[in-house]
């Protein structure tokens, strides 16, 4: 039987797996021009072991099928609603946080206790959502859950810097009162409104958790959409200036991006992208103590990173084989 004739199938198999788990989630998605990859997003949502009580797609100004693929899952899964935005000239990550906090007051009366913004080019095991569920019920401080993530040839858990401390922005799940004790995101045209969240969560006493046990797949590299991989490692390298963080820190993450592809050219373009924004002064969107915040998270984390260097060092020499005595 097709799939569209399944929505009270559906219904039911959500009512058998809420017994699992007492807390109901919400996703809002904003989508613009996301025709290739957002099929196969509504699969994998669609496929959750719990489902959401709503999920608010935005089509945020798309001029591809975007608005004609919701209207047709519309029918196969009633827990879906379109919200259309007039057309625009280009993507604007301010526009991505209107979209989420404009969602955001639709399923508020849905009693929602967690809010999840999920990019439309993601996809996931059918027990993701049960999983976070869970962590929220068992840490009433978790504020902000997520999990690593994988692209072609890379592994958040590996490849990135932040640590299990961050949550990124392709998949953040919000309990509901942290969502509106931040604010919501910050309306940054230039970006980092996933990161503000997550600073300002933590700042403010939330935990702030990735889980290991779990990844999501992201079908396109973060930051590639509209531009190349080198045009964003720039747009980050400016984006690590104007979000407050420390040029010691990034010397380090220029130095570890230069071994990966594109070789040397990903470090160089990052650093040509935070030194352009320190050289004009780049406005930055964030306060004063959230960047004393930032900082000291940073130097916490070069801290303990070469402290694991160190004590590699001492067990590689430690276990080194000895020079013979002659």
């Amino acid at each position: 039987m097709s799939s569209l004739a399944r929505p009270q199938k559906e219904r039911s198999h959500y009512l058998l797996s809420s017994k699992r788990c007492s807390m109901r989630y919400a996703l809002i998605t904003p989508a613009r021009n996301e025709a290739k990859t957002l099929p196969l997003t509504i699969e994998s949502v669609a496929k959750q072991t719990i489902l959401p009580v709503k999920w608010v797609i935005v089509d945020d100004g798309s001029t591809d099928d975007t608005s004609r693929i919701v209207d047709l899952s519309k029918a196969r899964y009633p827990w879906i609603h379109l919200v259309r935005n007039p057309p625009r000239q280009t993507r604007s990550f301010a526009g991505k946080a209107r979209a989420v906090n404009g969602a955001s007051c639709l399923v508020a009366g849905d009693d929602a206790d967690l809010i999840c913004n999920l990019d439309a080019d993601v996809t996931f095991d059918p027990d993701y959502f049960e999983f976070l569920i869970s962590r929220f019920e068992n840490s009433p401080k978790l504020g902000i859950a997520g999990t690593p993530f994988t692209q072609d040839g890379y592994d958040s858990a590996r490849d990135s810097f932040e640590g299990e401390n961050y949550v990124a922005g392709p998949c953040q799940v919000f309990r509901f009162a942290c969502f509106r004790d931040i604010g919501g995101y910050v309306e940054n045209d230039a970006g980092g409104v996933d990161w503000i969240a997550v600073m300002t969560a933590r700042m403010r006493g939330w935990e702030v958790r990735s889980f290991p046990e779990r990844r999501y797949h992201h079908h396109r590299a973060m930051g590639t959409a509209e531009r190349g991989q080198l045009e964003a490692l720039y747009s980050y390298g400016k984006k690590d200036y104007y979000l407050g963080g420390s040029p010691l820190w990034e010397l380090f993450r220029v130095a570890y991006r230069c071994v990966k592809r594109p070789y040397v050219l990903g470090g160089a373009a990052l650093l040509l992208g935070y030194s352009a924004a320190a050289i004009t002064r780049m406005k930055r969107p964030v306060s004063d103590e959230l960047m004393r915040f930032h900082r000291r998270d940073q130097m916490m984390k070069l801290r303990s990173v070469l402290r694991s260097l160190v004590r590699l060092k001492k067990i590689d020499s430690f276990s080194a084989p000895k020079e013979p005595t002659r």
